[in-house]
């Protein structure tokens, strides 16, 4: 996205669905999607690396329901079509720059300001990195931002963080760099507790931690952070002071973090225990961060 601040509210009550529904798939394509970003600020044309839904986390939250095709904690992807993935972001960046893409009746209700492409952002329906050829669909995803002269809008990568260490996803990362895209990198907890009780998976915490630190070693990242009810409790007190000493130990230890993204819960998660939290309670934890980190950070519901 170019402008890192949420996007405000359109006031078209209207375009609320666009806003809180992000399916991955769109028309007939397998990879390529568009979705109306408040985060973003605009159109951001999703690459679906996963669409078999494996991936290294079963988070709580998350809107995807992993027991179909795959079996939940799948890590063992398949191949994608290359050349399916080229066509496709081809021509979704076209649609979405002509206007074509807001003709259809998905997106004929998106706000004027949010008519936009913002970002091109290597997400999906699990963990991208898992994608044994990462680093040729981030080259793939680099070359059409190339064709399109798209210098302003950023190449991102949505990950969890598990797998940074792999030399083959370190490849992409290289890549990734070279087109100065950006790493947006999940940290949901302060603890291995509270980890294991949100994320479910068997990478350990400390892993975790060390990728982002290498990883924002190495170039600025942002830090995503969803923030929810369990049980119809927010996070405890301790947990997210904890959460704060993990961003500072990361800073101290020469990890640039560019900005910190807390948000919550905005469409129907898996689990039924999750809910979202207000507007108030996410503004204070973003107020809490920003006193306790010196970091910025931004928040949308």
């Amino acid at each position: 996205m170019n402008d890192d601040r949420p996007a405000a509210e359109p006031k078209q009550g209207c375009a609320r669905p666009l806003l809180e529904e992000h399916p991955r798939r769109f028309a007939e394509n397998r990879y390529a999607y568009p979705v109306l970003s408040r985060r973003a600020g605009g159109i951001s044309i999703g690459v679906n690396l996963n669409p078999d839904k494996t991936c290294t986390f079963r988070c709580v939250y998350c809107q995807v329901d992993r027991d179909e095709p795959a079996p939940r904690g799948s890590d063992t992807p398949g191949p994608i079509d290359l050349g399916r993935l080229a066509e496709e972001l081809d021509t979704m960046v076209t649609a979405v720059r002509s206007g074509r893409l807001f003709e259809g009746p998905r997106f004929r209700q998106a706000p004027a300001h949010l008519r936009r492409l913002t970002d091109i952002a290597l997400s999906g329906d699990g963990e991208p990195t898992l994608c044994p050829q990462f680093a040729e669909a981030v080259e793939v995803c680099a070359r059409v931002r190339r064709q399109h002269g798209l210098d302003d809008v950023k190449l991102v990568l949505i990950t969890n963080a598990s797998l940074l260490d792999r030399e083959r996803v370190r490849r992409g990362l290289a890549v990734l760099d070279g087109a100065h895209g950006e790493i947006w990198a999940k940290l949901d907890a302060g603890t291995e507790a509270y980890y294991r009780r949100v994320s479910r998976s068997a990478v350990p915490f400390a892993k975790i931690l060390d990728n982002l630190r290498e990883a924002a070693r190495a170039r600025p990242i942002v830090i995503q952070t969803l923030l929810m009810r369990l049980e119809g409790q927010p996070p405890p007190a301790e947990e997210l002071a904890e959460y704060c000493r993990r961003l500072g130990e990361l800073a101290a230890a020469g990890g640039r973090i560019k900005l910190v993204q807390l948000y919550t819960v905005a469409r129907r998660p898996a689990e039924p225990s999750v809910s979202a939290l207000s507007q108030a309670e996410l503004a204070a934890a973003a107020e809490q961060v920003r006193q306790e980190t010196g970091l910025p950070v931004t928040c949308a519901a």
